[in-house]
């Protein structure tokens, strides 16, 4: 066979093998416009060697009708193949454009969504299955009224109602979202028409972000904003609902004091005094509400406190199963005794109110860092805290209950059975201490109370109680208040513990008294809210005038942070109204003992 022939052959095997390749490997040999280009020139490449082997053979002849015919498709031909070519790259192109959006949807945190004008899902990324709790591609043709709580359902789609009608897209509106789980959420959601080529909506489609955890803090915020203006409000009542105490306190102590136990008056009287101490005790918890109920700060094991007021609540509540895990290595705290006893045996009794038909309750104690606490619409003061866990399995509460749980005077327990200052002064006493508190709950399974007080380094002493007896004394003591029943009640029950009894009804008048009686008075009784005259300028000019006098500091308020001060400064003791005889005997021997100048 001649060369020229053998050369036509083989390229129009080669040609045809090229052909095969490419239509058999075209989605993983080359793009789609390269695999158009190559084919067009293989097939011309194959037709012109056709034509070539003809020509060779001496066949061309019976082309010649022909030739003009293909000398026109030639043209055509390559025509057709540049514009194959361009469409192939246009479509590359656009291919390339939708992977990258749909890639871009899947990368971000929001969740992407778009619905037909009945409002069903038609389109979303896995955001969006994430936020509204549901497995990836799930929620296809779901309605958007589905996922969309009650109360919010007339306003969600009133805004897809004016993008409609405006064509444009709608303001970022909030609502709240029911979970394929039944939890509920909060989003921020934005709506935008879709139009088609005449400008008509087709659809909608949007961002939803997801904001319940911005919701929770805003709510817990609103909620620490509104405890503490109450707070205040609390503290001024428990001040002066203390100072009406006092004056009752003090005629109950002188009349018992003058009474014998067989007397036919002394049993009512005893009443009353009971009574006094039960409002004594209502005061104290608004006073914890209030930030202003530590008296005496130590430090303190609590696992010690949780151990011995977990025992007493047990023995009145053996329905209830105790679980504790306390951490044996366990910092100490600094805090007032009392304060956290009362804080521990009212979670106690919460705890106790939720599982009427008893059930279980967990204590756990542990050191924590301060970066170790998060989730709460607070930032901690860097440093090391004692968490205290108490869990129950109660009941638990709905999202409206949690909102006003630590507010004074809110229960939910029918009337006569709780006066609704239990959490309150939980709060107000973790607060007065410098700690943090969260709470969360589940409707019917359980209620999680975790609290984070700040650890000390200082040693735990364990101060022994002082015998419960009256003691009188011959020294001159100087009392200053401004509240007249008050005054002159304290100067009753001084005169009658055989001291000599001087009066002041302001800080200007205590000065005037004790210039004029410098030499003898040895101890003062000092209120630490008076008109005037600033309780700390009244500690300072005393001391200028006497600066070996002793101060006993005394207030409706509790140990709060001026007193504390003034105590730093060189004053001798605190005293909480009400007090009784036996309690104010037994301060001023303790502070004139030790002064060395008793008489």
């Amino acid at each position: 066979m001649h060369p020229i022939a053998v050369i036509d052959l083989v390229s129009i095997f080669a040609a045809l093998t090229a052909l095969i390749v490419l239509l058999k490997n075209r989605r993983r040999t080359f793009g789609k416009a390269i695999r158009l280009l190559l084919m067009g020139l293989l097939s011309f490449s194959m037709f012109y060697s056709v034509c070539l082997f003809f020509e060779w053979a001496g066949i061309t002849g019976a082309l010649e009708p022909l030739e003009d015919l293909i000398g026109a498709l030639i043209p055509m031909w390559w025509a057709f193949v540049f514009y194959a070519f361009l469409q192939a790259m246009a479509g590359h192109d656009l291919k390339e454009s939708e992977q990258r959006y749909r890639t871009i949807l899947e990368d971000i945190e929001d969740g992407y969504y778009e619905v037909d004008l009945s409002g069903n899902l038609t389109r979303f990324n896995d955001s969006m299955c994430n936020i509204m709790g549901y497995p990836k591609g799930e929620p296809t043709g779901i309605n958007f009224r589905h996922f969309t709580i009650d109360e919010d359902i007339g306003e969600v789609f009133e805004a897809f109602n004016r993008a409609y009608s405006t064509r444009k897209p709608e303001k970022i509106i909030d609502h709240g979202i029911v979970r394929k789980d039944g939890s509920r959420g909060h989003i921020e959601l934005s709506i935008s028409p879709v139009l088609d080529a005449e400008a008509r909506p087709v659809g909608f489609r949007g961002i939803a972000r997801d904001i319940t955890l911005q919701k929770q803090m805003e709510t817990q915020l609103q909620i620490a904003q509104r405890m503490e203006a109450i707070g205040t409000l609390a503290g001024g009542i428990a001040h002066d609902f203390n100072n009406l105490l006092m004056t009752i306190q003090g005629n109950v102590s002188l009349m018992l004091d003058d009474t014998s136990a067989g007397h036919q008056h002394h049993k009512y009287i005893r009443n009353i005094e009971k009574q006094i101490r039960s409002g004594s005790k209502l005061t104290a918890q608004l006073l914890g509400y209030a930030r202003k109920g530590k008296y005496k700060v130590q430090a303190l094991h609590l696992n010690g406190l949780i151990e011995n007021t977990s025992k007493t609540f047990a023995r009145t509540k053996k329905e209830i199963t105790i679980h504790s895990e306390l951490d044996s290595d366990l910092y100490g705290i600094e805090g007032d005794e009392g304060q956290i006893e009362q804080l521990l045996l009212n979670l106690y009794v919460n705890a106790a109110d939720a599982m009427p038909d008893g059930g279980d309750l967990y204590l756990k104690t542990t050191n924590i860092s301060h970066t170790e606490i998060k989730g709460g619409p607070y930032k901690p003061k860097p440093g090391t805290y004692v968490l205290l866990l108490i869990r129950d399995t109660g009941a638990g509460m709905d999202e409206e209950t949690m909102k006003h749980i630590f507010e004074p005077f809110f229960t939910t327990k029918e009337m006569g059975r709780g006066t609704g200052l239990g959490l309150a002064s939980v709060y107000g006493i973790v607060k007065g201490h410098g700690g943090y508190i969260d709470v969360t709950s589940v409707r019917g399974k359980e209620t999680i109370f975790t609290i984070y007080l700040p650890a000390t380094t200082r040693k735990v002493v364990i101060s022994p109680k002082p015998p419960e007896q009256i003691v009188k004394g011959t020294e001159t003591i100087l009392i200053v208040d401004d509240e007249k029943q008050v005054l002159d009640i304290s100067l009753k029950m001084v005169e009658h513990l055989h001291y000599t009894a001087l009066k002041a009804g302001s800080g200007l008048e205590a000065i005037e008294v004790c210039e004029d009686n410098k030499d003898s008075i040895d101890l003062v009784i000092l209120d630490m809210i008076m008109p005037g005259m600033e309780v700390g300028e009244t500690y300072d000019r005393l001391k200028d005038i006497q600066p070996n006098l002793k101060v006993l500091l005394s207030s409706g308020y509790s140990l709060d942070g001026k007193a504390t001060e003034i105590l730093k400064r060189g004053g001798d003791g605190f005293i909480q109204k009400p007090y009784d005889i036996g309690g104010l005997s037994q301060k001023l021997r303790e502070i004139l003992d030790k002064s060395g100048n008793s008489k």
